[in-house]
């Protein structure tokens, strides 16, 4: 079962979240905004949804010109459109860009979560619709279940999850492949990633990033700091080569004796 695909483009870099609460939260997102971030990433499980409404709101940006995602925690099965509506109504917008499930139940859960899903996307309250931490088999079982694709999947893609058949399965049935989690879920000082970060004049982070750019996935990356902020997105003013791409590819296959595979550290940290 092949997906609708994305009726929008996810930029590069969105900006995350995650733990992030009140204050820090708002002005991070109006910040963020104000350097040119236009998809915001957060949770009802991150409880900042009203501080991350906030700083949209702060950051002045046109409502048609943002990408506002919110992830359903799969624990609230049985609530969702309650859950999407209070989701709405903190955030502060009509509709959502993108609602994602935030990690799968067993089969007939999801199923039954994913069902609600789709009813809320024909009901124009989310633009599309997707889920997170969801490996192939589990993706796979849902759409042929449902009939309906997820639009995204967001995993940890990172060098220490790096699965090369996973872009593959995604792409042939127009799924996209966001990765989350690039530097927590990453060993900063892996040598070949500073060794990599030193020849181009850039720090870790970005190298992370331009990485993921390489392999054609966009990535949510939380940063509270102005300057990290900004230096995350000029992943578009240098490129690593293919020997370097592969050797970074390489990590995580070293430390596993195979690749990570999406999700693989088994967390929620998206």
């Amino acid at each position: 079962m092949n997906g609708d695909g994305l009726p929008f483009t996810l930029p590069r870099v969105s900006l995350g979240t995650w733990r992030m609460r009140g204050p820090e939260a708002a002005t991070v997102v109006r910040e963020a905004i104000a350097l040119g971030y236009r998809c915001v990433d957060t949770a009802t499980g991150y409880g900042n949804e009203e501080a991350v409404g906030a700083g949209i709101r702060a950051g002045g940006a046109d409502r048609e010109d943002l990408l506002i995602v919110t992830k359903f925690p799969e624990e609230d099965a049985g609530r969702e459109r309650e859950t999407l509506l209070r989701s709405l109504d903190l955030l502060g917008v009509e509709y959502l860009d993108l609602w994602l499930i935030h990690a799968p139940l067993d089969a007939d859960g999801s199923l039954a979560l994913w069902e609600r899903f789709v009813e809320a996307r024909e009901k124009g309250l989310v633009r599309a619709i997707g889920v997170s931490n969801f490996r192939p088999d589990q993706v796979d079982d849902l759409a042929a279940r449902s009939g309906v694709a997820p639009a995204v999947n967001q995993v940890a893609f990172g060098p220490r999850h790096f699965d090369p058949a996973l872009a593959g399965h995604h792409a042939a049935r127009r799924i996209t492949v966001q990765g989350h989690s690039p530097f927590s879920e990453n060993d900063l000082a892996h040598p070949v990633l500073r060794a990599t970060a030193e020849r181009h004049g850039r720090g870790v982070h970005q190298v992370l990033l331009r990485w993921h750019v390489e392999h054609g996935v966009p990535t949510v990356a939380k940063s509270a700091s102005p300057a990290r902020l900004a230096a995350n997105l000029e992943v578009s003013e240098f490129s690593l080569d293919p020997s370097e791409v592969a050797a970074i590819d390489r990590i995580g296959a070293e430390a596993s004796g195979g690749p990570g595979g999406p999700g693989a550290s088994g967390g929620r940290a998206s």
